[in-house]
């Protein structure tokens, strides 16, 4: 028995029910797990799977609001099941009136949302029981989501339409401070996909999401360069087909701009390094103890010897100079320092000729050619900040947004042809422990450093497996130490990987919110999928996602995700949600973000 709506949020609901589709009923068997829909027949040829559809029922004599997303439909025709009917259909082909007449169609519904009434409120529920057969399944559209989302309508952010559908699947990203959208505690989210599955772009809408707040801070770790472009502009206006991508036009710097959201691009020419191991590490890495013919383990030897001179008598600032180059080379002419790094004599012998034969011109060639270099990493330089400066940044009640170019294409056009991941690593682990101080500090004065680190590649850094290399395992030991502490400190960590199984297990349980995008269902992938996703439903809907490089045209492609975690108020049940991300034109509209050319 229908119950009369009677405040005003039943009213509007009821009202807009009526003009909604009617998809199906409930049918049988359902429990409070999984729905069965009965389709009916106006809707069997429509496009339902991934639709979002919502239903009526009585619980507690309040009236509920479901909303759930069709994830299968499957058609049964149990005559034509019958041996001998089969039979006939395989001479015929159909067998009339049973083939197509007594088809029925059926789906599977999965309950993300449920809503209750009060006045004009509207509360988070859940499905306490299971509504009766017959009960009507109607189409979730946008205007029925906009009314029982009214007082969130602040809050919501829109990255895509759900998935095989039109309607804007609403989500929010809060801040990881306490009072208003806020959280309260750091998120760790995760993007994971292919190569070309749209996991950068989606990175870059939910950074702009999150930049809505002036008080929340984001650095962006950008090892190939990927964030760094965009916030340059060096393709938002190409002309060149072959670059006219997916986020080819998503400039990130005019949505900042429009936001009032302060930007720093910062590569390795503008970050003072500032500490003596980074120019320990840099120098071993570069061809500077090359041309000294000093070689393989002896450069840390030659390190070991002659650092700890260096310290005592100048300071990193003033490596650059000459004087301190001057002083380098004598201590490397004293017999006792070239005992420390050849332990036979031969070797000895051929270092104390070449340094000791050394001519002025020589000197000058290896002082500019490789010393200045390396040294002026560490130099205090016009429009250059140090890497404490810059973090320093992070504990200011308006927080920037900053993207720290550290890609090897970018190291090599400033002729640093020393340039590896292990200096890579080395910037990145002084970058993180920083940070990780810095949250400290903020959490021990009772405030939240209500921050949002970016780690494009993580594959490389956060991987499962051991390094061989001392400065690259350093890196992932502090990884995974701060996912486990630094929600507390209002830190979080978002990580953007083309691999999921790959990624230590450690950072996979704390990640609160995944998005799951194209190219993650075979292998170990998708056996470290169904650990995350334990919905095998949902993981089967995940599997029929086209590879976004098959689609005849751009206008046609499309980069789908499943998403799971508190990522939208459709989604308290923890169930996952499935969308198609916006183009970045549909996506800046969509959410009112106003771009001055």
């Amino acid at each position: 028995m229908e119950i009369s709506l009677e405040n005003t949020i039943d009213k509007k609901i009821n009202y807009l029910l009526k003009d909604s589709s009617i998809l199906g009923t409930i049918g049988s068997p359902s429990s409070t797990i999984e729905l069965a829909l009965d389709v009916l027949e106006s809707s069997v040829t429509r496009q339902l799977v991934g639709e979002l559809a919502i239903f009526k029922y009585l619980q507690d004599s309040k009236n509920h609001y479901a909303i759930a997303q069709i994830i299968e439909i499957a058609l049964k025709n149990f005559l034509l099941e019958d041996p001998t009917i089969k039979s006939v259909a395989r001479k015929r082909g159909s067998v009339n009136p049973i083939s197509g007449i007594q088809d029925v169609h059926v789906g599977k519904l999965l309950c993300s949302a449920i809503f209750t009434s009060s006045e004009d409120l509207v509360e988070p529920s859940l499905l306490g029981t299971v509504p009766p057969t017959g009960t009507y399944v109607y189409q979730v559209n946008d205007n029925i989501l906009t009314t029982i989302l009214e007082k969130q309508k602040n809050s919501l952010f829109y990255l895509g339409n759900s998935y095989g559908s039109k309607t804007k699947l609403p989500m929010w990203f809060k801040h990881f401070d306490y009072g208003e959208s806020g959280a309260g505690e750091a998120y760790h989210l995760g993007i994971f996909g292919i190569t070309g599955s749209g996991k950068s772009t989606l990175a870059k809408m939910i950074l702009t999401a999150y930049s809505k707040f002036p008080h929340m801070g984001l650095l962006v770790m950008d090892p190939v360069g990927e964030f760094s472009k965009s916030f340059a502009n060096d393709y938002n206006n190409n002309t060149d087909k072959k670059y006219q991508n997916y986020g080819s036009n998503f400039s990130m710097k005019k949505i900042m701009k429009s936001l009032n959201k302060e930007v720093l691009a910062i590569n390795v020419r503008n970050l003072v390094l500032d500490r003596w191991t980074l120019f320990e590490e840099i120098l071993l890495q570069s061809q500077f103890f090359h041309q000294l013919t000093v070689n393989g383990a002896n450069r840390r030897f030659a390190v070991d010897a002659l650092i700890p001179k260096l310290r005592n008598k100048t300071s990193l600032t003033n490596l650059i100079k000459r004087e301190s180059f001057d002083l380098f080379i004598n201590e490397l002419r004293k017999e006792e320092v070239q005992i420390l790094i050849f332990s036979t004599p031969e070797p000895r012998k051929r270092l104390n000729n070449l340094v000791s034969s050394l001519d002025q011109k020589n000197l000058d060639n290896l002082y500019s050619q490789f010393w200045t270099p390396i040294c002026s990493l560490f130099e205090n330089r016009q429009d250059a900040l140090t890497i404490d400066d810059l973090l320093e940044k992070f504990s200011w009640k308006l927080k920037p947004l900053i993207v720290i170019d550290l890609s090897e294409q970018t190291a090599h056009r400033m002729q640093l042809k020393y340039w590896n991941e292990t200096i890579q690593s080395l910037i990145l682990k002084r970058l993180l422990r920083g940070l990780v101080s810095l949250g400290e500090k903020t959490w021990q004065k009772n405030t939240s450093l209500n921050t949002l680190v970016v780690l494009d590649e993580a594959h490389r850094y956060a991987r499962k497996d051991e390094f061989t290399d001392i400065n690259l395992e350093q890196l992932r030991l502090t990884l995974l130490d701060a996912v486990r502490t630094t929600r507390k400190y209002g830190l979080g960590w978002l990580f953007i990987s083309t691999s999921l199984s790959s990624i230590h297990r450690d950072i996979l349980q704390q990640l609160r919110i995944i998005f799951f995008g194209f190219g993650l269902s075979l292998g170990n992938d998708l056996v470290t999928l169904r650990e995350l996703v334990s919905d095998e439903k949902a993981i089967d809907l995940y599997r029929t996602f086209t590879d976004p490089a098959s689609s005849f045209n751009t206008k046609t492609r499309k980069y789908s995700f499943m998403t799971q975690g508190p990522v939208s108020p459709l989604s308290f049940s923890g169930s996952p949600f499935f969308f198609n991300a916006f183009s970045p034109n549909v996506f800046m509209k969509e959410n009112n973000l106003d771009i001055m050319e």
